[in-house]
C-alpha cells in the first residue's frame, strides 16, 4: 500500500511472559488477527520499488489498482473546515465508529502502488526530553500494540465463546452481534494502513509512534467502524489548540502532496482534540487521526478486557451500538451519544445490577490500569485478567431490557453521573465544565466528559425519548425485535453500510 514497507516487528511478549499468561486462549476472540511474514513484506517492497519505477517514468499517470483490480480514482483537494465530526451523510459511508490487531494467523494482503516519498525535514519540539517511551535501546516493537493471540503458546481459537440464547430476543441478539461485528479482513486492512502511515509520517517526527486505537481494538467494534489512529510525537502532553495543530497540519500537506495518490478527502477539523479525517482509497476506511490523544490508548485495553472477562458483554454492547445508531442517537457531530459513551452506559448498566455483571477493573486491579503506565506495557494488561464469574445468570434478552429501563426510569439524568470507574452512579461535579451538562459521563482515565457533546436539551429530551419508547411498550420484546428485524433486513440489502 505505501512505499518503503517495513517487518511488522516481533511479539511484544517475551517467552518467559508467555508461558506464564494462557489466558488468551481461553479468551472470545473477536477476530483472529494477522502478522504478516517476511516473505510477504519482502514481496510488498518490491512491488513498491517496481511501481516506483514505472510510476516515474510514465508520461501518463497510471490508475491505481488493489486487489482485485477494481480502479482507484485520485483524491480531491483537501478540505479544512471548523466543526466536528462529519459533515454529511453523503461524504461518509459509515454510520458507526472506530480500532486493530497483529497475529501470526496470516492472510494474504495486497498492497498498493504508490511513488515513493522523497526525503523530508525533520522535525522536533522544543523542550522535550528522552523518555522509556521512545527509548532506542527499548526492544519490542511500539507499533505492535495489542498482544498476540496466536503463536506456540496461545493456540488458535477456532469457536468465539458466545452465550446460550435459548429465548426469541437472546437468539436475536445474538444473530445481530454476529452480522455486525467486525471482519478480520477489515482489521487487516486498517492494521496495514497504519504500519505504512507510521513509516511515512517518521520521516517527519523519527520517534513518533502511530497507535490503532478505539473500537476497532477494544472488542467492540463492527462492520462499519472507522479507523481511529493516535500519533504520539511525545511522551508529554500536548497543547491541542496550537501544538496538535501544527502537527496535522504537517500531517494534511503529507497526505496532500506526496502520500495524495491514495489518500483522499483529507479534512483537519478543528475540535477539542483536533483530528484529521481522511480515506484510505484501497481499503475504502474512514479514518481518524489525533496528536498525543493518550487516553484513548489507555481505556482502548481497559475496554478490551471489559469485553472479554465476560461472554455477554460484546453482544450486549454491539447491539445497543446499532440500536442507537438506527435510532439517530449515536453521532456526536449531531449533538449526540458518541460510541464510547454508548459503551461506558452497557458498562455502567452491567455494574450496578443487584448482582453485578461486571467489576470495576480500575479497582479491582488498580495498579494494571494505572494511568501512569507507560504505554508500551499498556497492551499487555488484558492478558493477565483473570474472566470475571458473575452469578448473575440473566440471559441477553433480559439484559437488553432491563438496560432501556434501567435509563429510562431508574437513573436521575439531572443529578447523578455514570463513572465505570468506581461502577456506580456518583453525585454530578460541581465544575464548571460539567454545569449546564444534560448527560454527564466520566472518562475512566482522565474524568472528562464523554457525553460533552449532548448540549442541547431537544437533543438531550430526543435521546431520552428512545429509551422511554421502548420501555413503555406493552409489549417490551415487540419493538425491539421489530428494529432488529429491520436493521438486519437493512444488512441483507445494503452489506456495506453495516
Amino acid at each position: 500500500m505505501f512505499p518503503n514497507s517495513s517487518n511488522l516487528g516481533c511479539s511484544p511478549f517475551p517467552p518467559k511472559h508467555q508461558q506464564q499468561n494462557i489466558f488468551f486462549n481461553k479468551l472470545p476472540v473477536n477476530i483472529p488477527p494477522t502478522l504478516f511474514s517476511n516473505q510477504q513484506i519482502i514481496d510488498a517492497q518490491i512491488s513498491f520499488q517496481n511501481a516506483a519505477v514505472n510510476l516515474a517514468t510514465a508520461v501518463i499517470p497510471q490508475t491505481l489498482t488493489y486487489g482485485n483490480g477494481s480502479p482507484v480514482h485520485t483524491s480531491s483537494a483537501p478540505v479544512s473546515f471548523r466543526g466536528r465530526k462529519r459533515l454529511s451523510e453523503q461524504s461518509v459511508p459509515y454510520d458507526v465508529k472506530r480500532q486493530r490487531f497483529d497475529s501470526p494467523h496470516h492472510e494474504t494482503t495486497v498492497v498498493n502502488l504508490a511513488v515513493p516519498l522523497p526525503e523530508e525535514h525533520t522535525y522536533s519540539f522544543p523542550s522535550s526530553t528522552p523518555s522509556p517511551l521512545f527509548n532506542t535501546r527499548y526492544v519490542p516493537d511500539l507499533s505492535v500494540c495489542v498482544p498476540p493471540l496466536q503463536d506456540s503458546s496461545f493456540p488458535y481459537v477456532t469457536e468465539i465463546t458466545l452465550p446460550v440464547a435459548e429465548d426469541k430476543l437472546s437468539q436475536q441478539v445474538l444473530e445481530l452481534f454476529q452480522l455486525c461485528q467486525q471482519q478480520t479482513s477489515d482489521l487487516n486492512k486498517k492494521e496495514l494502513c497504519r504500519i505504512e502511515l507510521q513509516r511515512e509520517i517518521q520521516r517527519i517526527f523519527p520517534k513518533s509512534r502511530l497507535f490503532l486505537v478505539g473500537s476497532s481494538l477494544n472488542g467492540f467494534g463492527t462492520r462499519s467502524s472507522d479507523g481511529d489512529l493516535c500519533l504520539v510525537v511525545k511522551d508529554e502532553p500536548v497543547n491541542q489548540k496550537t501544538e496538535a495543530r501544527h502537527v496535522l497540519s504537517l500531517v494534511l500537506k503529507l497526505f496532500t502532496t506526496k502520500l495524495s495518490c491514495y489518500i483522499e478527502r483529507p479534512q483537519l477539523i478543528r475540535a477539542k482534540v483536533p483530528i484529521v479525517k481522511f480515506r484510505d482509497k484501497v481499503s475504502c476506511m474512514e479514518f481518524d487521526l489525533n496528536v498525543n490523544n493518550i487516553v484513548g490508548i489507555r481505556n482502548t485495553f481497559l475496554l478490551r478486557t471489559y469485553a472479554y472477562i465476560e461472554k455477554r458483554v460484546r453482544p450486549l454492547v454491539v447491539v445497543v451500538k446499532k440500536w442507537a445508531s438506527f435510532h439517530d442517537i449515536n453521532d456526536a457531530s449531531r449533538g449526540t451519544l458518541n460510541s464510547y459513551s454508548l459503551v461506558l452506559m452497557v458498562l455502567h448498566y452491567l455494574q450496578t445490577l443487584p448482582e453485578p455483571i461486571l467489576p470495576s477493573l480500575q479497582k479491582k486491579y488498580p495498579e494494571s490500569f494505572d494511568p501512569t503506565m507507560q504505554l508500551h506495557l499498556v497492551h499487555q494488561v488484558p492478558c493477565t485478567i483473570p474472566p470475571y464469574l458473575s452469578k448473575n445468570e440473566s440471559s441477553l434478552g433480559d439484559l437488553l431490557i432491563g438496560f432501556f429501563k434501567y435509563y429510562a426510569t431508574e437513573f436521575d439524568w439531572s443529578h447523578q453521573m455514570i463513572s465505570v470507574r468506581e461502577a456506580k452512579a456518583i453525585p454530578r461535579p460541581d465544575g464548571v465544565a460539567w454545569r449546564n451538562k444534560f448527560i454527564c459521563i466520566e472518562e475512566p482515565f482522565d474524568g472528562t466528559n464523554t457525553a460533552r457533546a449532548v448540549h442541547e436539551k431537544q437533543k438531550f429530551d430526543f435521546i431520552k425519548n428512545e429509551f422511554f419508547r421502548v420501555n413503555i411498550a406493552s409489549d417490551v420484546i415487540f419493538p425491539v425485535t421489530l428494529v432488529f428485524k429491520i436493521i438486519i433486513k437493512r444488512m441483507v440489502i445494503e452489506p456495506a453500510c453495516f
